[in-house]
């Protein structure tokens, strides 16, 4: 059907099995698709931007521009990264990637913002689960099932991170509201420990039933057609390096738009729960871009395993990380959400679960994703 790997990593040349110059022809070409000139200027001319960083509001144009330049970097190196080392591990690659970014930027604004940011993490886990749920699960089966009708995969991999993100959601996001130890939705300092070594030790667990003694249930079910040739081990290194430059790049631009951004949510009267919403979608734009390629390339199963291993990786390690610095520096984390968002984080659990049981696929599931979307998104400017 579809490519088995990105668009931008295979040239015409060797996607065609026939060429005449052979395997070496192919080789030759793979090898420089790899390392294409954009790959690493980008990352480096998004370093270079953030020098200008206090020119002004205006500015922030040039910050942004340069920040999806170092997202699409991120994307292309940890995709590369992901051919050497095979699925699951590559969907895990970028799910981790993802959540270094998030854990780093909360940090970063929750410090600024001060007691003002209590209530910054749930907002944006909240977000994050909830456009990955229904955004890039949405538009990725909405956009598969279009090209190609039904798409299959494995049910036994998506029904168990459906669990445990089920689990973790309930725990860290509703729980809180009904302890009774510290009134609100908070935790007391000792639950909130309690809370963040279950989510760690949760998650170590379904790593090693993803990456180890369940592997077959994450892999796709074409997972016997051609690859295409791998990187080499130096290409691979040079894009893990290029990975981390290109992420650190991603956070410290999403820091300096963030003052800006925060202001232009004020003045437009918006909740501040749209913050959240924004910081997420900024975060997860390297997983969604390359959820719908794995979708429009047919292996449905892999954009699944991105989708939801980065919300599971975002519940399961962001909260633990803030949570440890907020005990550190005193900060009180609201986390329990209020009873509209309850609402519709159970319903996008119980769609997700319905419309992903079956272990195939179809447009009109997306389409129900979507829906819940376009409500949460709705409901979040105009609560």
């Amino acid at each position: 059907m579809g490519a088995a790997i990105p668009w931008f990593l295979v040239t015409p040349t060797a996607r065609n099995k026939n060429e005449p110059n052979g395997a070496a022809g192919k080789s030759k070409t793979a090898s420089s698709a790899h390392h294409r000139p954009w790959t690493w200027i980008a990352p480096i001319a998004a370093w270079l931007t953030l020098l200008g960083a206090g020119l002004g509001d205006y500015f922030v144009i040039v910050l942004a521009a340069a920040l999806t330049a170092g997202v699409l970097a991120a994307v292309h190196h940890a995709e590369v990264i992901a051919l050497r080392v095979g699925e699951p591990f590559g969907a895990l690659v970028l799910a981790l990637a993802v959540t270094v970014i998030e854990a780093a930027l909360l940090l970063s604004l929750m410090i600024a913002g001060g007691a003002g940011a209590a209530s910054l993490l749930r907002d944006t886990i909240f977000a994050t689960v909830m456009l990955i749920l229904n955004g890039i699960v949405g538009f990725s089966l909405v956009m598969g099932g279009i090209r190609h009708l039904e798409q299959a995969f494995d049910t036994r991999g998506v029904s168990s991170t459906l669990a445990v993100l089920a689990a973790l959601s309930v725990l860290t996001l509703v729980l809180p509201n009904y302890t009774t130890t510290v009134p609100g939705p908070y935790y007391a300092p000792s639950q909130l420990v309690i809370v963040a070594v279950v989510s760690v030790v949760l998650y170590a667990i379904f790593i090693v039933a993803q990456t180890i003694r369940h592997r077959s249930y994450f892999l796709p079910q074409n997972a016997t057609e051609e690859q295409g040739q791998p990187p080499s081990l130096r290409e691979t290194g040079a894009s893990g390096l290029l990975l981390l430059v290109s992420l650190g790049a991603v956070v410290l631009l999403a820091h300096a738009i963030a003052p800006v951004l925060e202001r232009v949510v004020q003045a437009a009267g918006a909740p501040k729960a749209t913050v959240g919403v924004i910081i997420a979608a900024v975060v997860l734009l390297p997983e969604a871009i390359a959820a719908i390629r794995a979708a429009l390339a047919d292996r449905i199963q892999i954009s699944l395993n991105l989708g939801l291993g980065s919300a599971l990786a975002s519940m399961a390690l962001t909260i633990p990380v803030v949570a440890f610095v907020s005990l550190v520096a005193g900060w009180q984390l609201a986390l329990g959400l209020d009873g509209k968002s309850t609402v519709l984080l159970f319903l996008s659990l119980l769609v997700s679960t319905l419309s992903l049981s079956t272990g195939r696929t179809t447009a009109l599931q997306g389409a129900v994703h979507l829906v819940i979307l376009v409500v949460y998104l709705a409901t979040t400017l105009i609560p």
